[in-house]
């Protein structure tokens, strides 16, 4: 099971059709995908499932219906156990972007969060997950694909929030303060600090 979020809801690639029995049900077709997401877009829906028997094949073939979007980002400590957090359209969120041609997805994330924050020194401690959702671009739904590593660096320099990104402040948060800022963050980025 896959969900990709339409607009903070979830739109579930499943292929388990008990899975769909509360929800409405899609066919993986373009036509059926973009009636999915429109209708999650207007909150027509609150959930809606697109079913394929096969869950090596669902995302595979879903991609083929709607343009993927590959990026890396990460969740960043520093020394005092704070975590690295931007603020761009009006939320909370982490530093993330599209991966280059030739650059490898670890590369893209640690090349992003630098970009982003001016953030040096960074080292990836582990690999977390991998989150979904739609954007629109140029008139277009396009999935974007997140690969999400925890980091770590020792860097205590000044923050630069990447401004042509639309990013406007950069800040370390400690424990309360990451709680507050996913009050006013994405479903995928509170995804990524829930306690397993």
């Amino acid at each position: 099971m896959y969900k990709v979020f339409v607009n903070e809801l979830p739109l579930i690639l499943t292929n388990k059709l008990s899975d769909t029995t509360n929800g409405e049900y899609f066919l993986l077709n373009q036509e059926s995908i973009q009636l999915a997401i429109s209708s999650l877009k207007k909150g027509k829906l609150k959930e809606a499932f697109i079913y394929h028997p096969s869950h090596d094949e669902i995302l595979k073939k879903f991609t083929k219906e709607m343009p993927l979007v590959i990026a890396g980002g990460g969740v960043v400590s520093n020394n005092k156990g704070e975590v690295l957090f931007i603020y761009r359209n009006d939320k909370w969120d982490l530093p993330k972007g599209k991966l280059d041609k030739g650059e490898s997805i670890e590369e893209c994330a640690i090349r992003e969060v630098e970009e982003e924050t001016g953030v040096k020194g960074l080292s990836i401690d582990h690999f977390l997950q991998t989150t979904y959702h739609v954007f629109r671009h140029n008139g277009i739904n396009k999935l974007k694909q997140v690969h999400w590593y925890a980091m770590s660096t020792d860097y205590d320099g000044k923050l630069k929030p990447e401004k042509k990104e639309g990013i406007f402040k950069v800040k370390w948060k400690g424990p309360a303060k990451i709680k507050k800022a996913l009050e006013n963050s994405y479903v995928n980025i509170k995804i990524l600090f829930q306690e397993d």
